[in-house]
């Protein structure tokens, strides 16, 4: 039987140093020939079975590490010569060629390592391995002073893709650094890149996480996009990655218009904060991945200025769309910090089975403002957006003359437009107009109050004094408000401050010399009124807050105001029989000091007075609503058909006989129940929603121009403020992911 043995891949090649470093030839051994000579320099010849196996191992080999195998295998197979065997005569060749360029390239002996190794992983055949150490032993020799880089030896590690299949060991996959690693979804431990194996993962699974063997594969699924959901990026590129980059920067951008901060907010502290904030609870991989947004001042602006007319673009439409296209407007005019006018106006109608109460422009006001200026400013809105005077059922305004003039006013412009419409004053104008008026005595209180917070917050030095004093005394609400007569009822709040502390300004106006401001917290008279105004202004306040209600109208406000008016009716009925219970300071007072109710006559007449004078008042200023019309939109099942308009007779009979209409309207609002009925009875519908469209009030006219002097502030002077005013107090969302559609992501730099 022959045999001959083949290594392919094993062949260890014999290479030299580099052509700058000598060559070193180990000595021959005495009895051993030159494994490269020729073979007349052998003594004698081996068997035939020693032949095979030498060849087999030259052949293997192909170098001089195959004959030195050959040799000692011969040696073992002919049993002849000394009874040592002879050591080989391994002569290190001059590399030539491709492994010339390869040595220079990665540096000595690189490749002998990298066999040697390979030959050692595979626990190859003894001879062999020694066959490549004696090879490697030659090749550090003849490099001597040209130490080895093992660093630059590359392991060849297999790549393992991640497959669908792990999944029912509950293994996910996890980008990071660019290594596709394997990540637990039920504890979220991630593996190394090596451990991309069904074994490997299996054993994980049974060793932890045993418990879940019997889970079905849509199980892990779900706790495998829940633990995706809850990183900041899943490591895979996707080609929506610029998309999710825009859309980001408007999200940012509208909570920098609702917040009303500056455009620089989100370059100059969230994008850095957010990137903060990534690298330590995430990790700095993930930094780079919001250097796509875009957040830069411009970026900014751009953003709102888009979101702003997809605002417009929707306002516009709802009301076109509506069921029934008509609207009220409120408008107000005032002056930014830039000494510009503004001009504000909001806009009411008919959307989603209600009112919607909506911001529709900020306009500068650049010569006049007369009631001209403001009509063609307004009319050109209309005019642009293709909105007719005819669709305006309601106007509210302030008390100014360029507003209410009865021959140039503003609101007679618009009737002469559009004659259906219905002009209303300001309620809580009208309400801060009456409550102002005051008996003498209780006037000069007032005064007399001001005058002792002004004296006292005149300077620092002052400030400083009396709120050290209250601090000595352990008073409480040491810090007092300024009165000024162009805020509403801020007189309350001082008096009420005021009234708590009387006990410290009478020690401190001692100490500052001051007798005819002591007096006033030294005289009971004195200090009833003050009781009493303190109670009339919180009730007063009271009521203005209640005229501030979102979407109110005519009917709900007149409805508060007469309720107000049988108030004091009731009021003075009560002083008239000695009982102050509806005045809890005064009352309170009369008993801490054990008044009499002799001397307790003078201010009750005065409180008297007073209450009468704010009956009379608001029966000038609030006359009442006609009743048949706000008696059909309040309570239409109680009216007669005789009242009613001649063109909705009919639909009010089927109304007030419809068992469902009753239901809808002991269920629904006013408002959304006359709504609702626009397809059943629409001429009776249009009758009532005409009178409870239109604004009571120009409250958000107000609250909008609050918002205005934050955006506009004195650092941003030439800030055009309507698109930022319209996304931070519009209530219709932007259609982010439609402008997203037609943008295109610039990364910050």
């Amino acid at each position: 039987m022959s045999f001959v043995l083949f290594f392919p891949s094993r062949a260890p090649q014999m290479r030299a140093a580099p052509r700058h470093a000598p060559a070193a030839h180990p000595p021959a051994a005495a009895a051993a020939p030159s494994a490269v000579g020729s073979p007349a320099a052998a003594p004698r010849q081996p068997g035939l079975m020693a032949q095979m196996a030498t060849t087999a191992a030259g052949v293997a080999v192909g170098s001089a590490v195959g004959h030195t195998l050959g040799h000692a295998i011969t040696g073992g197979f002919g049993g002849g010569g000394s009874a040592e065997p002879a050591r080989p005569d391994i002569t290190y060749q001059e590399p030539q060629g491709a492994q010339l360029l390869e040595q220079q390239s990665r540096g000595p002996c690189s490749l002998e390592i990298k066999q040697f190794l390979e030959c050692a992983q595979d626990q190859g055949e003894v001879q062999l391995w020694e066959g490549f150490k004696e090879v490697l032993r030659q090749c550090t020799i003849a490099n001597e002073g040209h130490p080895l880089r093992m660093d630059r030896v590359e392991k060849k590690v297999k790549k393992r893709r991640y497959n669908e299949d792990f999944l029912q060991y509950g293994f996910t996959s996890k980008i990071t650094a660019e290594i596709e690693k394997p990540q637990c979804v039920i504890c979220g431990d991630v593996l190394s890149a090596e451990s991309m194996k069904p074994n490997k993962l299996k054993r994980h699974f049974d060793s932890k996480h045993l418990s879940f063997a019997g889970k079905d594969i849509s199980y892990f699924r779900s706790k495998a996009d829940e633990l995706k959901k809850g990183r900041l990026d899943t490591g895979i590129k996707s080609p929506k990655q610029n998309v999710v980059a825009v859309e980001v920067s408007y999200l940012v951008a509208l909570r920098i218009a609702r917040t009303m901060k500056p455009h620089t907010f989100a370059e100059d502290l969230l994008l850095p904060a957010a990137k903060d904030s990534v690298g330590v609870m995430i990790g700095d991989e993930f930094v780079t991945q919001l250097s796509a947004v875009s957040l830069s001042n411009d970026t900014v602006r751009r953003r709102i200025d888009d979101m702003s007319a997809d605002i417009l673009d929707q306002v516009i439409q709802e009301i076109k769309s509506a069921p029934l296209p008509i609207f009220s407007i409120q408008l107000d005019e005032s002056t930014d910090v830039a000494n510009c006018s503004q001009l504000l106006m909001y806009v009411r109608y008919i959307n989603g089975g209600d009112f919607k109460d909506e911001f529709l422009f900020c306009k500068p006001l650049d010569t006049a403002t007369t009631a001209h200026d403001v009509f063609e400013r307004v009319g050109s809105f209309l005019k642009e957006h293709k909105l007719s005077w005819e669709m305006v059922c309601g106007v509210c305004t302030d008390g100014a003359r360029a507003m209410l003039g009865c021959q140039s006013g503003f609101q007679h412009l618009v009737l002469n437009e559009s004659p259906k419409v219905i002009g209303t004053h300001c309620m809580i104008h009208l309400q801060t107009l009456a409550m102002k008026t005051l008996p003498q005595d209780l006037k000069e209180v007032m005064q007399s109050v001001v005058s002792s917070v002004n004296f006292v917050k005149l300077n620092t030095l002052s400030s400083q004094l009396f709120s050290q004093l209250c601090d000595d005394l352990d008073a409480p609400n040491k810090a007092l408000l300024f009165h000024t007569e162009g805020r509403w009822l801020s007189s309350g709040s001082v008096l009420k401050r005021v009234f708590e502390l009387r006990g410290e300004f009478k020690m401190f106006f001692s100490q500052k010399g001051r007798p005819q401001l002591e007096a006033l917290f030294s005289d009971e008279s004195e200090l009833q009124k003050m009781a009493y105004l303190v109670d009339i202004f919180a009730i007063l306040h009271e009521l203005n807050l209640s005229l501030q209600e979102p979407n109110a109208t005519c009917l709900d406000l007149s409805e508060k105001i007469q309720s107000f008016q049988m108030k004091l009716e009731l009021w003075q009925k009560n002083l008239g029989e000695n009982k102050i219970h509806m005045l809890p300071t005064l009352s309170a007072f009369f008993e801490g000091h054990d008044i009499k109710p002799s001397k307790r006559i003078t201010v009750i007449i005065s409180v008297k007075e007073h209450l009468h004078m704010l009956t009379q008042e608001i029966s000038w200023y609030f006359p009442n609503l006609p009743d048949v019309p706000f008696a059909l939109a309040r309570s239409p099942f109680t009216v007669h058909v005789e009242d009613v308009p001649e063109p909705a007779q009919e639909e009010f009979i089927e109304l007030v006989n419809s068992d469902a209409a009753r239901t809808d309207f002991s269920t629904l609002p006013v408002t959304r129940f006359w709504v609702k009925c626009l397809q059943s009875y629409p001429v009776l519908s249009e009758f009532v929603l005409r009178l409870l469209l239109p604004f009571p009030t120009t409250h958000l006219c107000g609250k909008g121009f609050s918002s205005l002097l934050v955006i506009k502030s004195k650092y941003r002077r030439r800030l055009a403020v309507e698109n930022d005013l319209r996304c931070a107090l519009a209530k219709t969302t932007p259609r982010i992911s439609d402008l997203v559609r037609k943008k295109q992501s610039q990364p910050s730099h």
